[in-house]
């Protein structure tokens, strides 16, 4: 990974998930949070053309690339599938995402969110040719992919097209031997592949950070840092990944954050034996692996307004604690305006993009079953 030296630490600013005030993005806190993680050390910031519809690329240019020289930060962005349908859109937006961030190349471009419908799409818009082209020509520095799949899919992209230089992987303990993410098998294979790997989703949208009662205990005894950090630590102590992303959304997270990745430890056999514990207390309570990416409402359109992340994680709220408040929430905010779980059509478009490949319909109906009684 000697060729990546240029990233200082393992550790990356994700902004997908920044700071919000009136529905835009703080960039006053954002600023604060920018300079927080440069002054101690760290350079690795990741967005995409659709993350906050579009606000992440502009509060970047405004809290990053206006405010830093440019060999000060290491910037990542990525080509998303729902804006191109042709080989002829894509230098046309690739321009749109540098002038929306305010530079003149991307260090690190990626073709997101590749699975085996997506793959198909992007070779016949000969994106990952044209990809190549734009490292050529200097406006890329390393070409590489973010990925939600199983692993032989993963594997018939890397044999495809070796000259790919890094992965984007969704990897955390709870899904390390998922059955639907498959978060060990795809590692390994970028390990056969001699890929370094880039981790989205250390916390699984913050799963891992509000846990359950019974797991917290477990955590607890360990009398150390956050729950945050064990996630975080977990994902950093393998030895082809290169670096840990996490969407922080305001500085305390971002303190927190960088106090155990500033000089990272790996995690301990006392911490790997606990993660592995809270693991099966998650198993055990049957709760719905959603990260809240909101793929399958900004990019599905669902056609009944479903806020469907929204009413997944008050399903675990309320399996998870039994706390009434979910209900009144179900039914004064979710509904209020949105369609109902049980509005669902079973159109399908919602499953067709989401990235924990969940069966969104056939959970929608647990959801009404628990909240429409």
């Amino acid at each position: 990974m000697e060729q990546f030296e240029f990233i200082k630490k393992n550790f990356g600013f994700g902004c997908m998930r920044l700071p919000m005030k009136d529905g835009e993005v703080d960039l006053e806190e954002t600023n604060k949070m920018v300079d927080y993680f440069i002054d101690h050390g760290f350079n690795y910031f990741d967005t995409a053309h659709g993350y906050i519809q579009g606000r992440s690329e502009q509060a970047l240019k405004e809290c990053l690339t206006k405010r830093y020289p440019r060999d000060q930060y290491i910037l990542t962005n990525k080509l998303t599938t729902s804006f191109f349908n042709k080989e002829e859109d894509i230098r046309p937006l690739f321009q749109q995402q540098l002038d929306a961030c305010g530079v003149d190349y991307f260090d690190f471009y990626l073709m997101h969110a590749q699975n085996s419908q997506h793959f198909e799409k992007y070779k016949r818009c000969h994106a990952y040719e044209t990809a190549f082209e734009l490292k050529k020509e200097g406006k890329v520095k390393h070409v590489g992919i973010s990925f939600h799949d199983k692993a032989s899919v993963l594997d018939q992209i890397l044999t495809e097209y070796p000259e790919i230089e890094i992965v984007q992987i969704q990897f955390n303990y709870l899904d390390y031997e998922s059955a639907s993410v498959e978060s060990r098998k795809v590692y390994e294979v970028c390990e056969k592949h001699d890929k370094p790997v880039l981790v989205m989703e250390p916390v699984k949208g913050g799963n891992l950070v509000k846990l359950p009662e019974d797991a917290q205990k477990i955590l607890d005894k360990l009398h150390g840092g956050s729950n945050a950090s064990y996630a975080i630590r977990f994902a950093a102590s393998f030895k082809n990944i290169r670096v840990v992303l996490s969407g922080m959304s305001n500085m305390e997270q971002m303190m927190d954050n960088v106090s155990f990745m500033e000089d990272f430890k790996p995690l301990n056999e006392t911490e790997m034996e606990a993660v592995k514990k809270v693991c099966d207390v998650f198993n055990s309570k049957n709760m719905i692996p959603c990260t809240s990416c909101r793929y399958c409402i900004e990019e599905s359109s669902c056609p009944r307004k479903i806020l469907i992340p929204d009413m997944f994680s008050n399903y675990n709220t309320k399996k998870t604690f039994g706390d009434w408040n979910a209900d009144y929430y179900y039914n004064n905010v979710l509904t209020l305006s949105n369609g109902k779980a049980s509005d669902c059509i079973k159109c399908g478009k919602c499953e067709r993009v989401c990235p924990q490949h969940l069966p969104i319909r056939n959970l929608l109906v647990q959801v009404a079953e628990q909240f429409e009684k």
